[in-house]
């Protein structure tokens, strides 16, 4: 990952945990809105096609439904690697929270462009995601996920893809 694409996302990570919100209980808005930016490592098990990864995810925290799973809520969003593969997802996930500790399992399909990175086989990729997190601040988590995206079998070939990375997430 070039040092420009690292200074930037550290400097929004800054940016977002310093502010606080300024509304009061009144004053606050109906939309609360997570944002979640990750990097980490592309593809760490397949030393000849792994790759650097940036990526941002956001969640509408009034859409989730309390099911015998636990807490469900849509997911959306994308990540690059320095490679320039590219994978735009939406999904589900579920949270379950520990206390101070968070864990979130998730499953999105999206679209998968290689780019000049890792041919997976087919632009359909799944990815099935957990996630652990701990509470920083009432409206901020850090965290670290493992995932591993697959075409399940839909192209000629399904190597597949494993990666992790470290989460910032803000509530707004």
């Amino acid at each position: 990952m070039n040092k420009i694409t690292v200074k930037i996302l550290i400097a929004i990570i800054i940016l977002f945990g310093l502010t606080k919100s300024v509304y009061t209980d009144e004053l606050k808005p109906k939309d609360n809105h997570q944002f979640s930016f990750f990097s980490g490592i592309f593809d760490f098990s397949d030393k000849g096609k792994n790759s650097e990864i940036i990526g941002v995810q956001h969640l509408n925290e009034n859409l989730f439904r309390d099911s015998f799973l636990g807490k469900i809520r849509p997911v959306t969003g994308f990540m690059m690697t320095a490679d320039s593969a590219s994978y735009f997802y939406t999904g589900i996930q579920a949270e379950y929270d520990l206390g101070k500790l968070n864990i979130t399992p998730s499953f999105t399909p999206g679209l998968y462009s290689e780019g000049d990175g890792k041919d997976l086989g087919h632009p359909i990729e799944f990815k099935s995601e957990l996630q652990l997190s701990l509470d920083v601040s009432p409206n901020s988590e850090l965290g670290f996920s493992y995932n591993h995206l697959s075409n399940a079998s839909l192209g000629e070939k399904n190597p597949g893809a494993n990666s992790y990375m470290f989460n910032f997430m803000k509530s707004f």
